[in-house]
């Protein structure tokens, strides 16, 4: 299992598009994502579960990725955060 942290900089939080960025990137890899926000927990590839932790500019996120590619999905989450979640 991969355990790491991301500050979330992108403008408005993860708020629908850069939500739905993530978890479609997320569903590209057959890991287990979970995401923590504070004392909240979300499914990383289910769009609801990570829209309702209510992620806001500055928020730290925790990412924990466990499965057989969790060393490429942990990189392509950290890829996304330095480009905000520019496609």
């Amino acid at each position: 299992m991969i355990r790491f942290s991301e500050k979330v900089t992108v403008s408005g939080g993860l708020h629908a598009r850069p939500a739905s960025v993530l978890v479609h990137q997320l569903n590209q890899f057959s890991s287990a994502v979970k995401i923590i926000c504070g004392p909240k927990q979300a499914n990383g590839k289910s769009i609801l579960s990570v829209m309702a932790l209510g992620v806001k500019t500055g928020d730290e996120v925790i990412f924990e990725i466990d499965g057989i590619d969790e060393e490429a999905a942990a990189e392509e989450v950290q890829k996304l955060f330095q480009r905000e979640f520019a496609m």
